[in-house]
């Protein structure tokens, strides 16, 4: 079923800016004149630009009209796939066992628990005692989601934030487990929690102290730390962080021996900690933050551990006496060529290093009783592998998450002695999906400067290579943000009609380390661009696609990538779908007083600078939207979106509705009561889902009927 014909002059689109605002907004900086005539719809509160957004989206819904048997179908397709009554692999923390599950119909999980028994009976026939149901919480809400979820060292208390409005800002919400009810304290715009070790004052029994972080109301930058007592209702303002690039997280290390404070820009960090069993005691710093060098902390015994790139921007390893640490340090894992360390685990017997060898993933193990290390290599060349956050410090065995392109998020328990892997959990996909109907693929594109860029691809078996098949291309490259080769069972109802799934992984990630992250930001951002057009028409020249049945896809930083792609070789693309995309970026990086603005001028640059703000202009997809015929693109967004704000995308389909040469349709749809994340409930997200893949098979076309 196509999509409708309906001519955008059949719905009033035409932007009627309030009386106010009728004359351009001129933006003048360094002699340059910058005319924005869709300005006024940065204020999407006011009545004109509420009209405008619903305009918009009911003309969207419109021409999206005759797919709807189809997104329905669609719909149903993936939810066939999902076992929509779950259970999570149980993790022990002190005397319980911990877990989720989902019930068939319900949007949210529940969070549970149950006691390990004392005569060594099996904990899973022990009571489950429900922690949270978030079906519960989210009642009367059409948006919800938790960030933070600490249980307290004893068991006891449970400390979650939640959101109800897609804005993702955070209230702290405390329930006392033994006796079954919340307790009188909440918190707004709280980022990060951590439990101290337990107490007992004045005989009243071992309660712990809550450690918290909150955001400026303005700017949503996380910058006050908080102490919230046993017994207290009301918090004590700790520390401040000033710095507005900076922004604050608490954590607490897995020995349970030190609190962390960790202070934050996109370039440079320092850290404060605080014995975990002395909440009232001085924080001391650890190293003070010098300009480009970022290091995190842990703890192990007697030693601080420091993960740092003072050394290298791949980073090493480095250990120092708790006691003294002042020129002390002494090399564990000294940087090496090709490998990035991303992450260390400490476990009172293991070093676990969560290391890239030439961007694949691997994890290597060092006993540390011994100092034997060893590896855990996969031979996927398109992988995910993530260490698990078991939260007790001795446990006999680690845990890890692997996936593919082809495999699904696949749990298993390690254990270092006997060096075997056993799988506990792969998620489950249903209508009979078989991982060895699809094939996957690394390859390698040129970008102009001689670059090797990575792509990751997936098809299924037995497609003919041969430039008709449509392709999915993904990309998104910024923040040093590594863009994995992720599963998806939504995915396979395109594999499955003939497309070819594509991650271009274009420099501004964090794929092959922090040296590619800054070989795509700034004054280098342009090789972002270059990047992803490169891997497009490689992907062409080797047969997976042709030119035109391409569709461009990114979210957040990722559609601006796609957006300047648009803008540079529209006729590569035959669709386009941007999710929640930062177009308007000169104009938003020259408002301080905005969410993020300040702590992002070490990626994109501050307009304030000459050189910064012609740069920006010089490739900022608003800015450069031409008279020039472009593909059929779907814009989604959310109204309560407060890290790329509404009138990003807002602006950007005003002003290209005005200028574009062609008649392919252009439709923007605003979520109006959610955020960046999109719908938060599980079936409403594959309605989503649904919607998205409706538009790229009506656009692009693909076999007739699903394989199989």
């Amino acid at each position: 079923m196509p999509i409708s014909d309906l001519p955008a002059s059949t719905f009033d689109l035409t932007p009627r800016p309030p009386e106010a605002a009728r004359q351009p907004h001129p933006l003048k900086r360094h002699g340059h004149l910058r005319v924005d005539d869709y300005f006024w719809l940065n204020q999407p509160e006011a009545p004109a630009a509420r009209a405008y957004l619903e305009a918009e989206k009911a003309y969207a819904e419109a021409v999206l009209a005759p797919t709807r048997p189809l997104q329905e179908a669609l719909y149903a397709e993936l939810l066939g796939r999902i076992q929509e009554t779950d259970l999570s692999v149980a993790v022990k923390y002190g005397d319980w066992m911990y877990y989720s599950r989902t019930e068939a119909g319900a949007q949210y999980p529940l969070h549970a628990r149950r006691r390990i028994p004392a005569d060594g009976s099996r904990w899973e026939d022990a009571p489950e005692e429900i922690l949270l149901d978030e079906n519960r919480e989210a009642a009367g809400h059409a948006f919800y989601e938790v960030g933070d979820y600490e249980i307290s060292p004893s068991g006891r208390f449970l400390a979650w934030t939640e959101d109800t409005q897609g804005e993702r800002s955070y209230r702290l919400r405390l329930r006392d487990l033994a006796r079954g009810r919340d307790l009188r304290v909440t918190r707004q715009g709280v980022v990060s929690l951590a439990w101290a070790e337990d107490e007992d004052i004045a005989g009243a029994g071992a309660r712990p102290t809550l450690f918290f972080v909150t955001e400026d109301r303005r700017t949503r930058r996380a910058c006050q730390l908080w102490r919230l007592a046993p017994g207290q209702t009301r918090a004590e303002a700790l520390h401040r962080e000033r710095d507005e690039r900076f922004n604050l997280l608490i954590s607490k290390t897995r020995s349970r021996g030190f609190l962390v404070l960790s202070s934050a820009s996109h370039t440079t960090s320092e850290s404060r900690i605080l014995p975990a069993a002395t909440p009232r005691a001085r924080w001391r710093l650890v190293l003070r933050r010098r300009a480009g060098v970022e290091y995190e902390i842990d703890h192990h015994g007697e030693h601080l551990y420091l993960r740092s790139n003072a050394a290298s921007p791949d980073f090493g390893l480095q250990r120092a006496p708790c006691a003294d640490w002042r020129d002390a340090w002494e090399d564990v894992l000294p940087p090496r060529e090709g490998v990035v360390l991303e992450g260390i685990d400490l476990y009172r017997d293991w070093l676990i290093a969560s290391e890239r060898h030439l961007g694949v993933p691997r994890l290597a193990i060092t006993q540390l009783a011994s100092g034997e290390r060893h590896e855990i290599a996969f031979d996927d060349p398109a992988c995910v592998v993530d260490l698990e956050d078991l939260p007790e410090w001795d446990a006999p065995l680690l845990r890890y998450t692997y996936e593919s392109l082809t495999t699904p998020e696949s749990v298993f328990d390690y254990d270092p002695h006997t060096r075997r892997a056993t799988l506990l959990k792969r998620q489950p996909v249903l209508g009979g999906f078989d991982p060895a109907d699809y094939a996957c693929a690394r390859i390698e594109a040129r970008a102009a400067d001689g670059t090797a860029i990575p792509v990751s691809l997936v098809h299924r078996r037995g497609l003919a290579l041969d430039g008709s098949a449509p392709l999915w291309l993904d990309g998104y490259g910024a923040y040093g943000i590594c863009n994995d080769p992720w599963f998806s069972t939504t995915r396979l109802s395109l594999l499955d009609r003939g497309w070819v799934f594509a991650i271009a992984h274009v420099r501004g990630g964090g794929d092959l380390g922090q040296r590619w992250h800054e070989a795509g930001k700034l004054e280098h951002k342009p090789n972002s661009f270059d990047d992803y057009l490169a891997c497009a028409r490689e992907l062409i020249a080797r047969g997976y696609t042709r030119e035109g049945a391409l569709l461009s896809n990114g979210g957040s930083a990722g559609g601006l990538l796609v957006g300047a792609a648009l803008n540079l070789a529209p006729a590569l693309f035959g669709a386009a779908i941007l999710e929640v995309p930062f177009l308007d970026v000169l104009t938003t990086m020259q408002d301080a007083t905005l969410p993020l603005t300040v702590g992002e001028y070490e990626e994109w640059g501050n307009p304030a600078r000459r050189a910064d703000y012609r740069r920006i202009l010089a490739w900022s997809p608003y800015d450069q939207l031409a008279a020039r015929d472009y593909p059929p693109m779907l814009l989604e967004a959310g109204l309560n979106d407060q890290q790329v704000m509404i009138w990003e995308p807002a602006k950007y389909v005003a002003k290209l509705r005005r200028l574009k040469t062609d008649a392919h349709p252009l439709l923007f749809l605003t979520h109006m009561e959610s955020g960046h994340g999109g719908a938060s409930g599980r079936y409403d997200s594959l309605r989503e889902r649904a919607r998205q893949i409706a538009f790229a098979l009506t656009c692009l076309g693909g076999t007739a009927r699903k394989a199989g």
